[in-house]
């Protein structure tokens, strides 16, 4: 405790089980601690849901934890910043036929953003999040994102893309423990959330009908279109491109017999081509805006682990740079990779770097 005494930390928390005991981990650490709940809910989304970060339980449960735990407590308001950055792009996503991940960049762009400027109005010495990550400085001098200890719970793909200086002031305490021994924690606390239903994926959409949401706020223009098998013959009409993703199979109501999913989105012609199941396993990616973290230049003769989504369990691959671009290449063949999506390598236990998904190469 002694070296972390007056030392000053905004915790971001959300109202859920996670934040409250990471306040209450830096706490009994020997830290100041003080709760910032940030604010982005709008009314054209459900904000009652109490599975979102979001929803107006957010403020009310976070505030009684804070009070529980004798720490100071802010509301910020940050409703713009998220709708001009991380709605706007997610709405410009789908109609372009890319499917975004909200979650990756409302963590960079707005989460540390705001929580680093409340810091430092607060004059605070570092920032911390309930996610299930550990944070490192490596031999290199570099600050990377580790895997958690539990895999069930690994946040770290949504993590990616934090910059060196968010990193090197940021802590998350309840990466080293799993979520049973969290909830525990929060129950001897007596703490009422600790029970509380994890957070939906993405916030603003609560039912997840994402066509829905994008047509209800957004001028684009939904249009019919065909349906085409990869030689290019109509095979039936879609509802709007923005109805579908790659790999997709529910939904498409296409009489074919057997299943079949979606292979690519033509936004130019207004196509959504379907394949079988071979036709969307691929070995080639390619991805831009990259973010280096635990390395700062990629090595052409290592061997990488990649995931191209949330839920991917991981590839061998290898590496290489072009341009400003990055080319992955898997030994094994990886389902479904879809545009919008981050591609995110390790080396070990460690987020070696990151990018945004353009497309296949195969």
């Amino acid at each position: 405790m002694t070296n972390n005494a007056k030392k000053r930390v905004v915790v971001g928390m959300s109202g859920g089980v996670d934040s409250s005991v990471a306040a209450y981990l830096l706490k009994e650490q020997g830290y100041e601690v003080i709760g910032v709940t940030m604010q982005i809910w709008q009314k054209e989304f459900d904000v009652s849901a109490t599975s979102s970060c979001c929803g107006i339980s957010a403020i009310e449960d976070a505030s009684k934890v804070a009070k529980t735990l004798g720490i100071e407590y802010h509301v910020v308001n940050f409703h713009n910043e998220f709708e001009n950055t991380v709605i706007k792009n997610f709405i410009e996503e789908y109609a372009a036929g890319r499917t975004p991940n909200p979650c990756v960049l409302c963590n960079r762009c707005i989460k540390w953003e705001s929580l680093i400027r409340k810091a430092d109005e607060l004059n605070a010495d570092y920032v911390a999040t309930g996610h299930y990550a550990r944070i490192e400085r490596l031999e290199n001098g570099r600050y990377s994102i580790k895997n958690s200890i539990t895999a069930d719970k690994d946040q770290t793909y949504a993590l990616y893309n934090l910059t060196q200086e968010q990193l090197k002031r940021t802590l998350m305490p309840v990466g080293e423990y799993t979520k049973d021994e969290v909830r525990k924690m929060a129950e001897k606390l007596g703490l009422d959330v600790a029970n509380k239903p994890d957070s939906m994926d993405i916030c603003f959409v609560p039912d997840n009908d994402y066509s829905s949401y994008i047509k209800k706020n957004s001028d684009i223009k939904v249009e019919e279109g065909n349906f085409v098998d990869v030689n290019g013959n109509v095979i039936g009409k879609h509802k709007g491109i923005i109805h579908y993703t790659i790999g997709q199979r529910k939904g498409l109501n296409l009489a074919m017999g057997h299943p079949v999913f979606v292979k690519e989105i033509r936004v130019d012609t207004n196509e959504v081509v379907i394949g079988e199941n071979s036709d969307i396993m691929k070995k080639i990616v390619l991805a831009d805006r990259i973010n280096y973290m635990a390395e700062a230049e990629i090595d052409e003769n290592k061997e990488y682990i990649a995931k191209i989504r949330y839920n991917h369990k991981g590839s061998k691959c290898r590496l290489k740079k072009e341009e400003d671009k990055l080319v992955c290449v898997f030994d094994d063949y990886v389902r479904a990779v879809t545009p919008g999506q981050a591609l995110v390598v390790y080396i070990d236990e460690y987020v070696a770097l990151g990018g945004t998904i353009l497309r296949d190469l195969d």
